[in-house]
């Protein structure tokens, strides 16, 4: 996968970025070229080698299309939440989460919201809730250009309706 200045992209448990840069370095007697990637959410700066980037899971922005799919799985409420502890669901869901899908992460977002209806989550629970809820506003407020916040509050509705 190729990206130019300018693009925005995709990395996993990170979120959406811009490629700032694309930079040759030399490491350990081999060189390099690294994109330069700005991660919008916390403004950290991450360096990808190009030849590492299917490794990695960087990928372009979901598509309108995927948007739509994204909200379907959202609306799913028909599945079961796994009965099993909370540590070996938090493991199960931080897999998910790193695999960068849109819609592994939409998937670990329905299923902590509903979880969270019928009981408290774990400290560990609610932060990965808040870190699925996170990656998906911002996708998908970028990939469609839309508000941050009107994202938020449509997904929101979603399990509180």
């Amino acid at each position: 996968m190729v990206f130019k200045l300018g693009d925005k992209a995709f990395y996993p448990a990170h979120g959406v970025g811009v490629v700032e840069g694309i930079e040759s370095k030399e490491i350990a007697g081999s060189r390099l070229i690294f994109y330069i990637l700005r991660i919008l959410e916390t403004d950290i700066t991450i360096m990808v080698p190009t030849n590492n980037v299917e490794k990695v899971g960087l990928r372009k922005l979901i598509s309108h299309k995927s948007i739509g799919e994204i909200y379907k799985i959202l609306e799913d409420k028909k599945t079961s939440v796994d009965s099993q502890t909370w540590n070996r669901r938090y493991r199960e869901y931080m897999v998910k989460i790193k695999t960068g899908s849109a819609s592994e992460v939409a998937w670990v977002l329905r299923d902590l919201c509903i979880l969270k209806r019928r009981k408290d989550l774990s400290f560990g629970e609610r932060k990965m809730l808040d870190t699925a809820r996170g990656l998906l506003v911002k996708e998908i407020s970028v990939a469609s250009g839309r508000d941050e916040k009107l994202v938020a509050a449509e997904i929101e509705g979603i399990f509180t309706g």
